[in-house]
């Protein structure tokens, strides 16, 4: 059997990151084979996650070598991530070198600020899904989507998915099973309701008075952040 070519994956890892954003598909991508995988933050520091605990990361911006899979997860700490320079400037900075510029959730929104999706279909999480626009993005209501080099996971959960579909572009299908096989990843939700268009009213009610407080001030931030890129 061949030797695999060897594959760098960077994982953006910023405070309040949602972490299962970052680890469900590093979980997955670590058996790619003959892979590294780098989490890449401003500091060395512990990084706390939006679950409460904190991530550690790998390197640094400064330290990170280039990688062949760019992944920037999503989570509350996005809008920050974008107006912090150090962060954009990394993202910028290494985004042309790799073979695959990638996210989960809402980590889209971050590579749309970062000029990355002007042009490309790309999804996020439903909540944040129609500001892809606000980018040049062309939003597509899909779980996984690929477009040329983007890959773009809609929410949380779906970042497994993606991996999936990342393998498989990558490795091919057949490595791609063996591999889901290996982790059980066999999805039997207990609840049918993990998407709009399926949750009944009274938790889309719940889930849009939870959103009330945050939700206008997030997307105000965005609507800045898609100004500063085009330059108002």
């Amino acid at each position: 059997m061949p030797e695999l070519s060897p594959i760098r994956i960077a994982f953006l890892l910023f405070p309040d990151v949602t972490q299962l954003d970052l680890t469900g598909p590093a979980q997955v991508l670590s058996r790619l084979g003959n892979a590294t995988i780098d989490l890449v933050a401003r500091t060395r520091g512990p990084v706390t996650t939006d679950a409460g605990f904190a991530l550690l990361p790998t390197t640094t911006f400064d330290e990170a070598e280039q990688p062949d899979i760019l992944c920037i997860p999503g989570g509350m700490g996005v809008n920050d991530a974008i107006e912090d320079a150090a962060t954009m400037a990394w993202v910028a900075r290494v985004a042309p070198g790799a073979a695959w510029i990638t996210s989960v959730c809402t980590g889209s929104v971050l590579l749309g600020a970062a000029g990355l999706l002007d042009g490309y279909r790309a999804t996020s999480h439903w909540a944040q899904h129609h500001m892809l626009a606000e980018f040049g993005a062309i939003p597509v209501k899909q779980r996984v989507v690929i477009d040329r080099n983007r890959a773009t996971g809609g929410g949380v959960t779906a970042g497994i998915d993606f991996a999936f579909t990342l393998m498989a572009a990558i490795r091919g299908e057949a490595h791609a099973r063996l591999v889901q096989l290996s982790l059980e990843y066999d999805p039997a939700p207990p609840f049918d309701s993990g998407s709009p268009a399926r949750a009944d009213a009274d938790t889309l009610e719940r889930f849009a008075a939870l959103g009330a407080k945050t939700q206008p001030a997030r997307e105000a931030r965005t609507r800045a952040a898609a100004v500063r890129l085009r330059g108002g």
